[in-house]
């Protein structure tokens, strides 16, 4: 892992976030249900927020681990992205049920990321 690909992951995560946003406030806003536009949004926050977090661990990679990268990378796709996938499919009425389970994976993944980020930092402290 390098800190290159960790700033462009970061930078990749946060760039999608701000389209997706745009994209559900102007575009999905008149086909989505306010329930449907919360759980977009709930997705793209944590997006962001992660991205942000892989983007500060990016400027101090030397303190960085592989584990803690993967975890919120992975967390990120399957938590957020699924959240996408099952948004805009139930708003078709084709909702796929696969990708329920994902979601809180995904979810797992953000947690084991905080906690490792934790770990870490009382084992170098």
């Amino acid at each position: 892992m390098t800190q290159q690909i960790i700033i462009i992951t970061a930078a990749l995560f946060g760039m999608l976030s701000v389209i997706f946003g745009a994209f559900g406030a102007h575009a999905l806003k008149k086909t989505l249900s306010n329930e449907h536009l919360k759980s977009f949004e709930t997705g793209i926050k944590y997006q962001m927020y992660h991205a942000i977090v892989l983007l500060i661990l990016g400027f101090n990679f030397k303190n960085t681990t592989p584990s803690i990268y993967w975890c919120f990378t992975l967390g990120i796709l399957l938590f957020s992205f699924s959240i996408y996938g099952l948004v805009l499919t139930d708003s078709k009425g084709k909702k796929l049920r696969l990708l329920g389970p994902v979601t809180p994976i995904g979810g797992l993944l953000l947690v084991a990321g905080w906690f490792l980020l934790i770990f870490e930092f009382i084992q170098y402290s």
